[in-house]
């Protein structure tokens, strides 16, 4: 165990013999289930949830969501030249969506 580990932990059973780690939201409850987490790293998921539990989304997942649509709107298509505009903003949406993701990635490795 490192000495960060060793002072973290001094610090959580502190905390719990001072009772500031009782009545906390949640207490007493399951985790909640999220499997989506089990897709991306330990860091990420702690990440995603502080973002969403503040109700701000990542980038990367605003363009996910958008592509979705996207592909969901060309499904309904018949014109050609609709069509092809369609799959040019398609296009458009998952090269930033893959920006996005490895923007993400190099800024976690550090």
């Amino acid at each position: 165990m490192s000495w960060l580990s060793r002072m973290a932990e001094r610090q959580m059973l502190r905390a719990r013999a001072q009772g500031r780690l009782q009545g906390l939201e949640g207490e007493g409850k399951p985790l909640p289930d999220r499997p989506g987490d089990a897709f991306v790293s330990a860091g990420d998921a702690v990440g995603f949830r502080i973002m969403a539990e503040a109700g701000v989304l990542p980038e990367e997942i605003v363009l996910k969501k958008q592509v979705i649509a996207q592909r969901a709107h060309l499904a309904t298509l018949t014109d050609a030249a609709e069509r092809k505009s369609a799959m040019a903003e398609l296009a458009r949406l998952e090269m930033r969506q893959a920006i996005a993701e490895e923007s993400r990635r190099r800024f976690m490795k550090g």
